[in-house]
This record gives C-alpha cells, sequence and structure tokens, in this order.
C-alpha cells in the first residue's frame, strides 16, 4: 500500500499503525505502543488521530481505497474485452494476475484483511458492511456479466470464485508454501511464484470447464 509524500505527524502515526496492526493485528496493538514507535505522546497521537478505533478505521479506509483503485481497474478492462470465450477466459486470467500483483506487493493490505479474518477488531464490523461487501459485490457483478455474455459458467457460483481468487492470494503472499523439506517458500522464489500462479489460472478454468 502507497503512503503519502508529506511527513506530517498524522501521516507517521497512520503509516506506523497500518505497519502495526498488519504485524500484530488490532487487538494487540496499543495506542501508546503506536506513539513509541513514532516518537510521541498518547495524547498527542490522539490530538492527530483521535482514538485508536477511529486510527484504525483509517488504516482501513487507505487500505480498501489502494484495493478498490487496482480492482476498480481491472473491472474496467475486464468488461472491455472481447465478447468470445478465449478472449474472457485470458481477461479473467488477468484479473486473477492483476490482484495477485496487487497483494504481493502491498503485503500490508493482505495483512490487515487476514487478521479481520481472525476476528481482530470484531467490534468494528461497519469495516465490512463499509468497504469489503460492496467491493466484493462489484467484482462479482462483473465476472457474472462478462462470463454470461461469452456463454462461459452459466452454474458457476461467482461469490465463491471470487473469495476463492481473495483467499489464496492473501495467503500465498503472507505465508508461501511449505516445501517437503519444511521450508517456507514464498513470493520472492520466483519458481515458486510461477507455480502459484499457473495452479490459481488452473481453479479459475477448471471452475469454468466444469460449469460450461
Amino acid at each position: 500500500m502507497s503512503t503519502r509524500s508529506d511527513d506530517s505527524p498524522r501521516e507517521r502515526i497512520v503509516a506506523t499503525a497500518t505497519r502495526l496492526f498488519a504485524e500484530r493485528g488490532y487487538d494487540a496493538t496499543s495506542t501508546r505502543a503506536i506513539g513509541d514507535a513514532v516518537g510521541l505522546n498518547i495524547a498527542t497521537v490522539a490530538y492527530h488521530v483521535g482514538a485508536k478505533p477511529e486510527l484504525y478505521r483509517e488504516v482501513m479506509r487507505r487500505a480498501h481505497l489502494a484495493q478498490r483503485e487496482v480492482v476498480t481497474d481491472a473491472v474496467r478492462r475486464l468488461h472491455a474485452c472481447g465478447p468470445s470465450a478465449e478472449e474472457t477466459r485470458a481477461a479473467l486470467l488477468a484479473f486473477v494476475d492483476a490482484y495477485l500483483s496487487f497483494c504481493l506487493s502491498n503485503p500490508a493490505v493482505p495483512a490487515l484483511w487476514m487478521r479481520r479474518w481472525l476476528a481482530e477488531g470484531s467490534d468494528l464490523a461497519d469495516i465490512e458492511t463499509e468497504f469489503a461487501g460492496p467491493l466484493v459485490a462489484e467484482v462479482a457483478a462483473a465476472v457474472r456479466e462478462v462470463l454470461a455474455r461469452a456463454g462461459l459458467g452459466a452454474g458457476v457460483d461467482v461469490e465463491m470464485l471470487v473469495f476463492t481468487i481473495v483467499w489464496t492470494s492473501h495467503s500465498f503472499g503472507q505465508a508461501g508454501v511449505i516445501d517437503a523439506d519444511g521450508r517456507r517458500l514464498g513470493p520472492l522464489d520466483i519458481p515458486m511464484l510461477d507455480r502459484f500462479r499457473r495452479h490459481l489460472h488452473t481453479v479459475v478454468n477448471g471452475v469454468l470447464d466444469q460449469h460450461s
């Protein structure tokens, strides 16, 4: 997730909070810890960003906006693809690649959402209502439309397909794959990254083939 260029106290607090919330989770990150990391006291942190829930919402809002920018562009290109089955498959796989690349380039964003999957900050459920839910619905609607136009996947559970792409992209970017020797191989291991990408393409194509 890109950060803003200015070095104001607010921006430094938000950047530090993003890192700590991603690394430790909402529940295990105190306002004091954020202030200590930035070199500010709690009162100064509160002055610039409010209480911890408000700061967390701002972190998640920025994560969502970064995510949405990439997804919106990918949806636009998906809509613009040719109407044939081959063109639609290629465009859908390009969408998958774009989202995976975003996750790998912005590891804090998947980490923040995975923390929420583990019920971090569960008292702030409006984050899913405001951010995650509408974006998933938008992507699912776009995928459903282009599949129908190409005569593909009439019986595909599109929402589950979208979530499968999200779950696997987030998880691979954060945890990688454990090989037979117990080594954790992640996205920095190019052969493993290529292998994962091919597998993700196979999963998407397999779902389409099963329902076409």
